[in-house]
């Protein structure tokens, strides 16, 4: 049984366009249903062996299909990966407001879409896919990354400030602070900050709350997984700024397309279904820099 998982950091040029790297492999294991979870991030997949199954897309009317690259924009439902028990490749999560410097366009323009990588990033995705195959280690891998994403970036100074500074204060509160707070921080209208938050990142700032705060509280859920003692959805829908457990559970259950025990259940096999336990710190997401 294979099963390896490398997370790192990006290089300090590129921080302000990705967050981090995420090297993958798994081998031996059973058939699996696995959910892409809404998150901050836009998600970029090149895959090293078979290929990415994705069973359903956020947007229902995309039609299931096999990907050798993957790009996808933000999104508020989840896209349902299988693999027959092996996979391996790297996901790459970049921040939606370096999409202009990296991709070349807007986030706005990929949201609640997977597409293959070559539709956006052309000759780069195959130079990229071919030499990270070729590589023979994690660390090669995400030197081939570092290396050609900043060959190809190009710094784009046109996202507005006002943007920039209602994005950061979703991601620094996780989410809980009120849209109209946004809108009276940054001295825009609401309707102005939503018209053009959405162009730049495929979502309004409300529903862009919706997803901070639920990343959130998935993985505080996903850090105490492992733990003798299942999490309280009590605890965390608290340390989330939730009413209470049943509208975090309302949430998950709109965001994740299920309830909290069930994506636990699915995720981590080894873990029954929890109904208490103590809540944990939420895993720091990486800075924004814009």
């Amino acid at each position: 049984m294979v099963n390896e998982s490398v997370r790192v950091r990006a290089a300090a040029a590129l921080r302000p366009y990705v967050a981090w790297y995420t090297g993958y492999r798994q081998d031996g294991f059973p058939a699996t249903l696995h959910r892409g979870m809404p998150s901050p991030y836009l998600t970029l997949i090149f895959t090293l062996d078979d290929l990415l199954t994705v069973a359903g897309h956020p947007d229902p009317r995309q039609a299931p299909g096999n990907y050798d690259t993957l790009l996808g924009g933000l999104h508020t439902s989840p896209a349902l990966i299988t693999h027959q028990g092996r996979q391996s490749g790297i996901q790459i999560a970049l921040h939606p407001l370096g999409a202009r410097a990296l991709l070349g366009l807007p986030a706005g323009e990929l949201a609640n879409t997977n597409l293959p990588a070559d539709a956006v990033l052309g000759r780069l995705c195959g130079e990229l896919q071919a030499r990270l195959q070729a590589a023979d280690s994690w660390p090669e891998r995400f030197a081939v990354l570092d290396k050609l994403l900043l060959r190809a970036t190009r710094p784009y100074g046109g996202v507005p400030p006002e943007v920039a500074r209602a994005w950061q204060l979703l991601i620094r509160t996780g989410g809980a602070v009120p849209v109209s707070a946004l809108a009276d921080e940054v001295g825009w209208s609401g309707r102005h900050l939503a018209d053009r938050f959405r162009r730049e990142t495929g979502l309004t700032p409300k529903a862009a709350a919706r997803v901070v705060r639920f990343d959130r509280a998935r993985r505080l859920l996903a850090a105490d997984a492992g733990r003798s003692e299942p999490p309280r959805l009590a605890d965390v829908a608290a340390e989330c700024g939730y009413f209470d457990q049943a509208h975090l559970a309302r949430e998950f259950r709109s965001l994740a397309g299920c309830a909290p025990s069930r994506w636990l259940a699915e995720e981590f096999r080894n873990v029954q279904a929890p109904s208490s336990g103590p809540a944990q710190d939420w895993l720091q997401q990486e800075p924004n820099q814009y």
